[in-house]
């Protein structure tokens, strides 16, 4: 099968596809996810205050100053 993008007239497109269904042809809609979709993934999005970069600061320093041990 073989994927064909055209740009049709407004005022023709209702008859274009009606005549390409006729003949088989699958249509596809653009996809389009709503904005409200967008903003429920946002909401649940989690935010770091000062305290928690701290702790990824003071994690960061240990594993630096981490020294092997010897045998």
């Amino acid at each position: 099968m073989e994927k064909l993008t055209i740009s049709i007239p407004d005022e023709k497109s209702d008859l274009v596809k009606q005549i390409l269904k006729g003949m088989g042809v699958l249509i596809q809609g653009a996809a389009t996810t709503p904005s409200s979709s967008y903003r429920e993934k946002l909401k649940k999005v989690s935010t770091w205050d000062e305290k928690d970069l701290e702790t990824l600061e003071h994690a960061k320093t240990a594993f630096s100053n981490f020294k092997a041990e010897e045998w």
